[in-house]
């Protein structure tokens, strides 16, 4: 029992929390996250392209984001506004920068990868909070410093200098120290340009011109309240007073710099491949690390080779990319116009506007071209139509998949064919729909400009997969299920009149059937909740059923029956309070045409759950002991997503939370457990599914949901090698009944899902195998009793 019980603290840790196949829900952003000692608060959606709306630390976490972790990491290193983009990327700062500006809320629409409920912006949208703190003020252009007098923003070139004597500034750079310099080596002009490079002259060279006053956007290194010019631009001033002397061609400034890309001296095996076009079509590197005023082209490259990326990337002068192809049509550009350059040292070429300085640790680079919808080699029958609308503020498919890194148009094609659906549509890079064709009619208002569709695949970058609310759509063209209804579709006999509605049935060793029903909270006002049927009798209605006693409600229970000589009976949680501890036991004794005198037995005081649970599953392990799965703590209550063992081991208490079951409340209630030959535990619940194993955990995605259906094990045969096969029937989809079958052998690697059809749709159903290999499917809400073969 205790490594048993030790097993599932290691595994409650390595269990996956990404939701792959999990139903469209409402996620919201919390208004007002619940951490200690801060006053964060919701500010908005807001856009993060290009240049970084927040520029200081950042993380990713692409199986446990959610707002809470975010905001705590950007308060510890106080800063006053947290993002969250992407689902995984947390970002901080004290100012929203480089124009990141209001977008609508719902732009910010996905799923924290930590917590489902939660929204973690999206793709260029952050889901902006703020502790109130004012920012700084934005820079200014500074009129004028004593007799120095802005004439606004010029041009400039690396090769071709505007103003050609550069000097040294003392200190920490600014305007003031920038004129200053220029003052004492009698120059009446002076420039600032790149936040921290200051030239002088005696009078415009190089066709140096005036440019709009927005492309000086640059903050001094030394005052971030003023601008310093910006790439190839230089903010000038005009001293108006007199000079004490003639002007100083040699001042020992640093004079023009030469700034080239770099040949050597770089990380083995790094080197130089080429001046990249960026932006042409999109942007031509994946992944964008934060902004860095003091970037290098070493200080890159050791960032993206830390994450095991072969290509880097430099531009703008502070920025840096990594990746392992070059896509979105990269092609090479005019070495010279990667000119800028890096904020940490002024000889490196850091790219330019739109242009990236690129380096390789393989000596190759992989341009790929500019992705394109896929028509051609696709699977099955399946047929591309466009790129279609979403409506507004839901949905056109009900069923979703996520490749964080690995859609492909062939992937969730197979996927949704395996799930029966014949149509499916790709959006936003990373996300896999599923739905049937009605559902284009029914729900989309129309095709959109096969434009917008422009995100690639995140697993086929030559490819696209949608974009913004907007799907890459196929179609099934043909006949995808054949569905047959069985010859047999099953029948009632009338056996003898009943005495209450049960909501457990059991066989006992006894060749009795004990039934119990939610006493306490009964339509009989005068049921004890338990009774035994004696099947020897049912011609005499008066002695075939035994009254029998529970003392807490049974509503909503699970029950097993014990490993034992004697075949014990359990029944554990129930309706609400008391009841949801419960433990009840009941011995079957007596034998047909005789009548037993054992009852059920209770006594809190000496076995009881550790936590009150309603709709919960249990199940018998290998060992024996008794695991005990999910439910809530009473009637539509909270959830309750733990697992525990009874009888409770030694120390405890030693209940394991799951966040898997924490998020798809109250989706889950009931989940379907079965033992697995090799010792494994099978949970299928709501419309996914896992093996718990602490050594090897294992996910299986399913697009169909089945909360409140019914599953069974294949029947096995002698000698029991061919692998074990669990069928999943019934269920609901918020309130709609399905007639979806799906099953899997769930130990065979790679296994996949595959879906059948039942003659009626079903809810809150049971199910039976039969010794001849089918299955009966009795009763369940919408179209009656019907009987199923599968096999």
């Amino acid at each position: 029992m205790a490594t048993f019980t030790a097993s599932l603290a290691v595994l409650a840790l390595s269990l996956p929390s990404v939701a792959h196949g999990s139903m469209v829900r409402v996620r919201q952003a919390p208004d007002t996250p619940n951490i200690p000692g801060t006053n964060y608060t919701f500010l908005g959606c807001f856009t993060d392209q290009g240049a970084r709306t927040l520029g200081g630390a950042t993380f990713t976490n692409t199986t446990g984001m959610t707002v809470e972790s975010c905001v705590s990491f950007c308060s510890s290193q106080d800063f006053n506004f947290a993002g969250l983009e992407f689902a995984q990327e947390c970002w901080c700062g004290n100012e929203l920068a480089n124009g990141g500006t209001n977008a609508t809320e719902s732009d910010c629409n996905f799923a924290c990868t930590g917590d489902a409920n939660e929204l973690c912006g999206a793709g260029n949208r952050l889901s902006v909070y703020w502790n109130g703190v004012p920012p700084p003020p934005p820079p200014i252009t500074v009129p004028s410093v004593g007799q120095w007098v802005s004439l606004g923003c010029y041009n400039d070139s690396v090769n071709a200098r505007v103003l050609a004597v550069g000097v040294n500034v003392d200190g920490p750079f600014t305007v003031e120290g920038c004129t200053t310099a220029c003052f004492n080596n009698n120059f009446p002009l002076a420039g600032m340009e790149f936040a921290g490079q200051c030239f002088c002259d005696t009078e415009f060279e190089n066709g140096g011109a005036p440019t709009p006053l927005a492309d000086c956007n640059m903050a001094c290194n030394g005052n971030s309240s003023e601008f310093c010019g910006g790439p190839n631009r230089l903010n000038v001033y005009n001293f108006t007073g007199t000079l004490p002397g003639p002007p100083d061609q040699n001042p020992g400034g640093p004079g023009p710099i030469d700034v080239n890309p770099v040949k050597t001296g770089l990380p083995a095996p790094w080197s130089y491949a080429a001046c990249y076009v960026d932006n042409a079509f999109g942007r031509i590197m994946s992944t964008q690390l934060p902004d860095n005023q003091q970037v290098t082209v070493e200080s890159c490259i050791t960032s993206c080779q830390s994450q095991n990326f072969i290509l880097a990337g430099l531009e703008f002068g502070v920025q840096c990319f990594c990746g392992n192809t070059l896509i979105d049509g990269a092609v090479p550009g005019e070495e010279d116009t990667c000119n800028m350059a890096c904020g940490g040292n002024t000889t490196e070429a850091c790219g330019g506007p739109n242009r990236l300085s690129v380096y390789t640790s393989t000596g190759n680079v992989t341009a790929l071209p500019v992705p394109t919808p896929q028509n051609t080699s696709l699977p099955g029958q399946w047929e591309y139509k466009g790129c279609l609308q979403e409506p507004d503020g839901s949905r056109v498919f009900p069923y979703q998949l996520i490749y964080t890194n690995n859609n492909t148009i062939e992937a969730c094609l197979n996927q949704c064919a395996a799930f029966g659906y014949p149509a499916a549509g790709a959006e936003f890079g990373d996300e896999c729909w599923c739905g049937d064709i009605t559902d284009v009619e029914n729900n989309s208002p129309g095709f959109a400009d096969p434009t917008l569709c422009n995100i690639p695949c995140s697993g086929d970058p030559i490819h696209l997969c949608g974009g913004e609310a907007r799907l890459q759509l196929y179609e099934w063209n043909g006949v995808m299920n054949d569905w047959h209804t069985p010859a047999n579709t099953g029948r009632y006999e009338f056996l003898v009149p009943g005495v209450v509605v049960p909501l457990m049935v059991t066989l006992g060793i006894n060749n009795k059937v004990t039934f119990v029903e939610k006493f306490g909270t009964s339509e009989f006002t005068n049921s004890t909740g338990a009774y035994e049927l004696d099947l020897s009798l049912v011609n005499d209605f008066e002695k075939t059923w035994r009254t029998m006693h529970v003392k807490t409600d049974v509503f909503c229970s699970a029950g097993i029956v014990l490993p034992d000589k004697a075949a014990r009976q359990l029944v554990i949680g129930g309706w609400s309070l008391s009841s949801t501890f419960g433990v009840r036991l009941y011995t079957p004794d007596g034998s047909p045409g005789v009548n037993g005198t054992n009852d059920w037995e209770e006594n809190v005081d000496e076995l009881s759950l550790q936590r009150g649970r309603w709709y919960p599953s249990a199940l018998v392990m290998s060992n024996g002991s008794v695991l005990v799965v999910g439910g809530e703590v009473g009637s539509n209550g909270a959830p309750e997503p733990t697992l525990e063992v009874l009888p409770t081991p030694e120390g405890g208490p030693t209940y394991l939370f799951m966040d898997w079951l924490n998020r798809t409340d109250p989706n889950n209630l009931y989940p379907f457990l079965h033992m697995l030959p090799s010792g494994n535990i099978f949970v299928g619940y709501y419309n996914e599914a896992r093996i718990l194993n602490p050594g090897d955990v294992r996910y299986h995605q399913n697009a169909a949901e089945h909360a409140r259906g019914t599953a069974v094990l294949f029947p096995q045969h002698a000698p029991y090698t061919d692998p074990v096969t669990i069928l999943v029937c019934g269920g609901s989809n918020f309130g709609i009944a399905l007639d979806n079958c799906v099953h899997i052998q769930p130990e065979v690697e790679n296994a996949q899902w595959t879906l059948e059809r039942m003659p009626s749709k079903r809810v809150m159903t049971c199910m039976s195998a039969l010794p001849d290999g089918t299955f009966l499917i009795v009763n369940g809400a919408q179209q009656g009793v019907a009987g199923f073969g599968s096999r």
